[in-house]
């Protein structure tokens, strides 16, 4: 805790020095190449500073919390270290000023989320995530590092300053194919289309992990990186109608997604791939600024959510919204975590005065911005793109939170289990995070002197259209769910196994290790108070699956790579093998295979 606590001190006084000025640059050269240089660099301009204040907050309070609810792991010391390396290579990656130093803390959080999802790894569950969270990043980094180096070689220098001037002076001669390229990687670890799914099976990890990866690390690497370098993107309109494509398929399919899910950390799971869509549709319509701002609101809110996720998981000691939907009064039981998640479900669903409704409404307005021709140098079919996407998702968004506040806290049945008081290590943090979610929209003024200098003002178009669109989604799911509640008040809906006393804690540490129902088949089966069902319709199924593309990626490459493996395996235990055995000298006396020859003797010359 307490190294996260004074990177938390440090980026405030580097914020404060910086003071949304002229840009911070330092460098020295780690070792001579012979050819293009690498340094260990620092830029820091105003949208660092507030990136990495943003980092230590979300990692001193995740480290605060876990204090409480790992308290009985005992693999906590090694689990609060990799938190402190992780926030150190995030911070790394913001403050680089070197791509290769970069690459450096890129590569440092994709090794500590393969352990730290992994926390609970006497579950298949955990091992799997984990190592396909390892594998399907890795895959996109791959032609990312290639990209890295093209741009580089292109540019003449690793440093981004140097970068960005050759670009400036159009010194890049392949902008697209470096640019799709760098994409790769970004969509790998940002959780984008079609790189995406390893991040809802990442809830097997610890739920303050959670917290981390979604909102301060890892998955905002991507979108920061693409901000820093916008101009090397935005020197290929094809590149940002890629970028725009992949942003409106990532925040519609997600939405939908997260619509159809049982489980509470699933639905923010997906909630974040689609809140990251907004981001980078921002920057596929040329405004860092909007993406930026949505980042760092995205990121308060996103934060409370998985931890306050995690207060609602002790209580009710299942990760299933159909079990909770059938626990009365689990409100009462954490007053804290409800009132401090329904101001972050509000952020979400961009309800106005939070803090979602203005970074979003940014974003959308950026949209708009470009969708009418007014932004030079990006395709008007980039900005239609994101508006129209945007504005679905801003509908989707609402209902799939409206539905998860009412299914986690006005749920009818039997009576929520007691679990005791919350630590108050676990409330507090929630009540320090909350205060941004709530009001770090009224930055916005501010805001831009920190970077790029454009209004982050909410246009009133937009702001009609997403805040009706908005409220819309919320009550039609409001509807949704009274009728399916008054349905389901006629089907028995038997009683919830819930024995609070004795052996509550243990049954609680086993849905949170597991993830799996705590209290037996009633929490996986068909809820019939869903709401999610009734708006999806035969949708529901597929979207619950997630459109079934993990299904597709083993048919197209786990099972060939599998068969090839199998191969080799073969290939090397039935003919190499053998003919080594075969052609090795036996001792005198044993036996040799029948037809092997005698190995010929060996004279001296």
């Amino acid at each position: 805790m307490l190294p996260t606590l004074t990177a938390l001190v440090l980026a405030v006084l580097v914020a404060a020095r910086q003071g949304g000025g002229r840009a911070v640059d330092a460098a020295t050269e780690l070792t001579p190449t012979g050819s293009v240089p690498i340094e260990l660099a620092l830029h820091i301009d105003g949208f660092a500073a507030l990136v990495a204040v943003l980092v230590g907050v979300v990692a001193s309070c995740v480290q605060i919390y876990s204090t409480s609810y790992l308290r009985e792991d005992s693999r906590y010391p090694s689990y609060a270290a990799l938190v402190s390396l992780f926030t150190s290579a995030m911070l790394l990656v913001v403050y680089s000023g070197d791509l290769m130093v970069l690459l450096v803390g890129w590569e440092i959080m994709g090794i500590c989320s393969y352990f730290l999802v992994g926390h609970y790894w006497e579950t298949p569950e955990a091992r799997a995530a984990s190592l396909k969270a390892f594998l399907v990043t890795k895959l996109g980094d791959v032609p990312f590092l290639i990209g890295l180096f093209a741009l580089a070689v292109d540019a003449g220098s690793f440093r981004i300053t140097t970068i960005l001037a050759a670009v400036g002076d159009g010194g890049l001669d392949h902008p697209t194919l470096i640019a799709l390229l760098l994409l790769a990687g970004v969509a790998g670890k940002s959780a984008q289309f079609p790189l995406h799914t390893w991040l809802p099976n990442a809830m097997a990890g610890p739920t303050p992990v959670s917290a981390l990866i979604h909102a301060a690390t890892m998955v905002a690497a991507g979108v920061y990186f693409v901000a820093r370098l916008l101009p090397v993107f935005a020197a290929s309109g094809a590149a940002l109608v890629v970028l725009a494509v992949m942003a409106a398929v990532t925040m519609a399919g997600s939405a939908l997604a997260a619509l159809a899910q049982d489980d509470i950390k699933r639905v923010l799971a997906y909630s974040t791939i689609g809140q990251l869509g907004y981001m980078t549709g921002a920057l596929a319509v040329g405004d860092r600024g909007a993406a930026v701002f949505h980042l760092l609101s995205h990121g308060a809110f996103k934060a409370l959510l998985f931890l306050a996720a995690g207060v609602v998981i002790h209580a009710a000691g299942t990760n299933s919204l159909a079990a909770m939907s059938r626990m009365r009064g689990l409100r009462d039981r954490i007053p804290d975590a409800y009132w401090t998640m329904t101001v972050a479900l509000l952020a979400l669903a961009a309800i106005p005065p939070f803090s979602g409704f203005f970074s979003k409404e940014a974003v959308l307005g950026a949209a708009e911005h470009t969708a009418t021709g007014h932004a030079e140098s990006v395709p008007t079919a980039a900005g239609w793109i994101v508006l129209v996407a945007g504005l679905l998702t801003a509908l989707l968004t609402a209902a799939y939170a409206t539905r998860l506040w009412l299914l986690a806290f006005h749920g009818r049945g039997a009576e929520a289990p007691d679990h005791g008081k919350q630590p108050v290590a676990m409330t507090a943090v929630l009540w320090v995070l909350a205060v941004p979610s709530l009001a770090f929209g009224l930055t916005v003024g501010v805001l831009p002197d920190w970077f790029d200098g454009h209004s982050l003002t909410p246009t009133l178009t937009t702001s009609v259209l997403g805040t009706g669109l908005a409220l819309a989604g919320g009550l039609v799911t409001y509807g949704a769910w009274r009728h399916t509640t008054a349905l389901a008040a006629r089907v028995p809906m038997g009683a919830v196994a819930v024995s609070p006393g004795g052996d509550g804690g243990q049954v609680e540490s086993q849905a949170i290790a597991s993830h799996a129902p705590a209290y037996g088949n009633v929490a996986s089966a068909h809820d019939p108070a869903d709401p999610g069902r009734l708006l999806l319709g035969p949708l529901h199924h597929h979207a619950a699956a997630g459109f079934r593309l993990d299904a597709v990626y083993t048919v197209l490459f786990v099972r060939p790579v599998q068969a090839a493996a199998r191969l080799v395996r073969f290939l090397d235990r039935e003919v190499v093998e053998t003919y080594v055995r075969a052609r090795a000298p036996h001792p005198a006396g044993s036996a040799r295979p029948s037809g092997a020859r005698r190995p010929a003797t060996c004279r001296p010359i």
